[in-house]
């Protein structure tokens, strides 16, 4: 068993508290695993964790990022696994906390990732898809890799144009690629908590909550802000759950009540799709939140799991 604890779970369930009071627990440092806190300036609308908040405990994998960027999984396990590797080879112990499935998942597997060449096929697939259309691509992709093509949407042109350059630049498959990776034993071996609540319309409600505080806390001048920096709204960081629905609003699309109304819809969905790729995990310990329980509760529950890590 490593000296590392993953804390995963949806939206508003309470990750951040719990991670720092683990960390506080078992001298800890945090790994931040949520694919938008990586962006500098894009801190209310992604909950990112203010200095109070963090208690004096270091975390790490926050604004390491422009919103105008083009970041990735891969990415994320190029620069947190040192940083991980350092707390361990310092004695301490790494909390790896977020709701990103993917990046937590690839970070503790040790995932090897199939290369991105400068090689300009990219560019060349992007051209291609601008001319003849997401449908030809899609066709194009069923012909090489139909297992790929068959689980991907029309509208993951990302994805689409990704699985078509991995084929094209190392004449194998992303899925025989993806195969391969899942086969290798985990890198790591970490304890694994979910948080959830035991009535979910609790969970609903904290995130309804959430939303309007963050209204309330300046989520349209921080949305604002970036869009007069010059960040293309079409950007990837600027689709993100809180921000593309504001912009509509700021740019008189509809109004802030309706696109909180929306923000608030998407982020109950969300949550339920991250309940569902994390529950995939067998190795997680569910710590079911009762009406009422804070951090302190939660953290209670938790102890019974971490033996591996007293002092």
């Amino acid at each position: 068993m490593d000296k590392i604890i993953c804390v995963a779970g949806p939206t508003a369930s309470g990750k951040t508290a719990l991670a720092v009071a683990l960390a506080k627990l078992v001298d800890g440092e945090v790994i931040s695993c949520d694919s938008m806190q990586i962006y500098r300036g894009m801190d209310i609308g992604t909950a990112k964790p203010t200095q109070e908040e963090m208690l004096d405990i270091p975390h790490h994998m926050l604004d390491v990022a422009e919103p105008d960027e083009d970041f990735s999984v891969s990415r994320y396990c190029e620069m947190a696994d040192p940083v991980l590797q350092d707390i361990l080879r310092r004695g301490k112990t790494a909390i790896i906390a977020g709701g990103t499935g993917l990046y937590m998942d690839a970070l503790i597997k040790g995932n090897s990732f199939a290369p991105y060449p400068s090689t300009g096929m990219r560019e060349r697939l992007e051209a291609q898809a601008d001319a003849e259309g997401m449908e030809a691509m899609l066709r194009l992709l069923q012909t090489i890799d139909p297992e790929a093509a068959g689980r991907l949407h029309l509208a993951d042109r990302k994805r689409i144009i990704r699985a078509l350059e991995v084929f094209y630049e190392t004449g194998e498959t992303i899925t025989s690629h993806n195969k391969k990776t899942q086969e290798i034993p985990a890198k790591y071996s970490p304890v694994w908590f979910g948080l959830d609540d035991e009535n979910r319309q609790d969970l609903y409600d904290r995130i309804d909550v959430r939303v309007e505080m963050m209204l309330n806390n300046g989520l349209l001048a921080e949305i604002q802000s970036l869009l007069d920096r010059g960040i293309p709204e079409k950007c990837t960081a600027m689709q993100a759950i809180g921000y593309k629905e504001y912009v509509a609003a700021l740019q008189g699309r509809c109004s802030t009540e309706e696109a909180t109304i929306l923000v608030q819809q998407a982020s109950r969905h969300y949550a339920k799709r991250q309940l569902t790729w994390f529950r995939r995990n067998k190795e997680i310990h569910w710590l079911l939140r009762n009406p009422g329980e804070g951090t302190d509760e939660i953290l209670q529950k938790a102890r019974q799991f971490l033996t591996a890590f007293d002092n």
